[in-house]
């Protein structure tokens, strides 16, 4: 099937919904015409004629970040709630400066290479479950590419993944990889648009998309973005009133000042992705935001670093 008609409920949000009951099901089974989540072709089937490497503010399309999360250690529900083929496998999300059109993503369109110079193998991959408007930036890839004793180093696209939007093509992008044994560090952080924002919604019931929003009162959303699926140490306890305060933003006044600020509130919580919302009470423009090292974990039980990542309000055309 062509990639631009590449439509349909993904098999593994529906299997995602299940686990939750018959109306989860129910739920997922009625979500209508939603672009499939999972992917599994090994050649890259998109065909364009975009070849433009240039973001709408000019800077070059690439990859922010790598991160090898799990070797040889996605669970066994991996098929049911990742894409068939994943369970067993290893875990590597990938992070796009830019969001990315769903229908031209494909395992064919990543090439692992390992410090031996071996190219591993991408069995399926998936968007889900940052899959909420504003998200769709991380892939996690599932196969067989390395392991501590050959970690693997690069990810390069060699195939055609465009933007969102159409106008971007990442072909040609690479990044050095994050090492196994490494804890996740903030990636990203964007200005979310009034658009997105929803106060007030909690989170639906399933699994892969469908976080909390802020709360009513929210004068300003920030975005982060993790490398890695991140929660409190010891598994899957999300991140509380704990993490929230230990969130760091820099703000600017319109008197040039500077001061930092917790955000009154997490949103983007129960959905088990790489992101969260910083819901903040001020309109003072965000500029940056820090954590500390030593809160937050990976599935592998990896400690985050301290970490810092400055706040892009771009926000190209086509974003949801």
């Amino acid at each position: 099937m062509s990639p631009t008609l590449k439509r349909g409920v993904s098999v593994a949000i529906i299997a995602a919904a299940c686990l939750l009951g018959v109306a989860g099901c129910r739920a997922a089974a009625t979500m209508g015409a939603k672009p499939a989540l999972d992917a599994y072709s090994q050649t890259d089937t998109t065909v364009t004629q975009v070849t433009n490497r240039r973001q709408a503010d000019g800077s070059e399309a690439h990859l922010l970040s790598a991160f090898f999360g799990l070797d040889d250690a996605l669970p066994r529900m991996s098929d049911r709630v990742a894409c068939k083929g994943a369970s067993g496998g290893d875990g590597m999300p990938v992070i796009f400066s830019d969001q990315v059109d769903i229908k031209t993503v494909e395992p064919g369109d990543f090439r692992i290479t390992t410090a031996s110079g071996a190219v591993g193998k991408v069995t399926c991959l998936t968007l889900g479950p940052a899959n909420d408007p504003g998200e769709w930036r991380t892939v996690l890839l599932a196969g067989h590419y390395g392991g501590l004793d050959d970690e693997p180093a690069t990810v390069e696209i060699v195939g055609n993944v465009l933007s969102l939007d159409g106008t971007v093509n990442f072909k040609g992008a690479r990044v050095a990889v994050t090492p196994l044994p490494e804890g996740p560090r903030l990636i990203w952080a964007e200005i979310v648009p009034q658009a997105q924002w929803e106060l007030g919604r909690p989170a639906d019931q399933s699994p892969f998309g469908g976080g909390s929003h802020c709360p009513v009162g929210t004068l300003q959303v920030v975005r982060v973005t993790w490398a890695g699926g991140v929660t409190k140490p010891a598994g899957a306890a999300d991140a509380d009133d704990v993490e929230r305060v230990l969130y760091q933003v820099t703000t600017v006044r319109p008197d040039g000042a500077e001061a930092k600020v917790a955000p009154f509130a997490l949103g983007d919580l129960k959905d088990g992705d790489n992101n969260h919302l910083l819901c903040l009470d001020t309109t003072d423009r965000a500029t940056a935001v820090s954590f500390p090292a030593g809160y937050l974990t990976d599935p592998r039980e990896d400690l985050n670093p301290e970490t810092s990542v400055a706040v892009t309000t771009r926000q190209p055309p086509g974003t949801p």
